[in-house]
């Protein structure tokens, strides 16, 4: 069945840098949609950065130009780098795939979850 486990995340200061990764199992890795979504305590699910199943990547607004989706497809492995990290980065990261997420950006609409990967920025 899928599997997706995450790792890598931790406490950093602001302004540091942080890469969380997501080893992928189960499924035919290529062919999938995958995204990281954070969650912070009282809010909702939010989609942080997504890559499709051709290469093609999109970020939220609140992380563009300093985070970065990608993947190791030898290794199955999709990573954030995440730079000039903020205090409001702070939530449990969690790594997503769907064969076809018909609304992207809604996180009811992806199928496989990891567990997550606490990432927290102090200022």
């Amino acid at each position: 069945q899928v599997q997706l486990v995450e790792s890598g995340g931790g406490s950093v200061e602001a302004g540091g840098s942080l890469r969380i990764s997501c080893a992928a199992s189960g499924f035919t890795y290529s062919t999938y949609y995958m995204a990281w979504f954070r969650q912070a305590p009282g809010k909702e699910r939010e989609g942080v950065a997504f890559l499709d199943s051709r290469g093609n990547t999109n970020y939220a607004d609140s992380v563009k130009g300093r985070f970065t989706i990608s993947k190791d497809s030898a290794k199955n492995t999709l990573y954030l780098q995440m730079n000039s990290l903020k205090p409001e980065d702070t939530a449990m990261y969690y790594c997503a795939a769907d064969p076809y997420p018909v609304v992207a950006g809604d996180f009811h609409y992806w199928g496989h979850w990891g567990q997550g990967t606490q990432v927290t920025v102090s200022s």
